[in-house]
């Protein structure tokens, strides 16, 4: 999901995007140490999911704030 995507979701939306993209790097942790994964280009991906998803969230609090 790009950046522009994930401005469009509201907070719950936003917030459940977040949850999920932490859950994934957190499989692909877990198989990588079992030695189970096989497609590697994951973890960047969810890495990437995570930061837009922070991102949006702190955008839209320094909007509410400042």
């Amino acid at each position: 999901m790009q950046l522009k995507d994930m401005r469009r979701l509201s907070d719950t939306e936003l917030a459940d995007e977040l949850k999920s993209a932490k859950e994934e790097l957190f499989d692909f942790r877990f198989k990588l140490a079992t030695r189970q994964l096989k497609n590697y280009r994951g973890l960047p991906a969810a890495r990437r999911r995570i930061a837009r998803a922070l991102t949006v969230l702190q955008e839209r609090e320094r909007a509410t704030n400042g």
